[in-house]
């Protein structure tokens, strides 16, 4: 039985979201994959049908996973305003809230630099010690969700 090698990030990472800061919904052409508990949460917060809501607000990809729609004009999430606050923060998507703890964001060095110049979060003097424990589970949450679903 072999020794799990320990994550860079174990040890924790400074973050704070910041208000109306929107950096992370504002990257043209990001893929938010959505999980069933975000379909009927989000559904549920407009009142309205799953299958209504996602006819509305979600498309499919090439491999038929369900993701967010993005703006036709820009490629940004179909939510975030114009103030770049988020029109369903309270009910979002747990890809969006799992960021910037994504995989793909925290498997190498090069990737987290560029994540950095992303999120200004990472870098502010307010930011907290979020454990590493927490970080596994945003980790977790961001894999649930790319997994998404291709049927309802």
């Amino acid at each position: 039985m072999g020794r799990r090698r320990a994550e860079w990030w174990e040890a924790g990472i400074r973050f704070t979201c910041l208000p109306n800061c929107g950096r992370c919904c504002d990257e043209p052409y990001g893929l938010v994959y959505l999980s069933r508990e975000d379909v009927i949460r989000i559904s549920s917060n407009f009142g309205i049908e799953p299958e209504k809501w996602l006819e509305s607000d979600a498309r499919k990809t090439h491999d038929g996973r369900y993701v967010l729609k993005s703006t036709p004009e820009k490629g940004t999430c179909i939510y975030i305003q114009e103030d770049k606050g988020c029109r369903i923060h309270s009910v979002k998507p747990a890809q969006c809230s799992a960021f910037p703890f994504w995989k793909e964001n925290i498997r190498d060095d090069p990737s987290w630099r560029n994540t950095i110049e992303i999120c200004p979060g990472l870098v502010h003097p307010d930011a907290i010690l979020i454990d590493g424990e927490t970080i596994q589970a945003h980790i977790e949450a961001d894999a649930h969700a790319e997994r998404s679903f291709k049927k309802w």
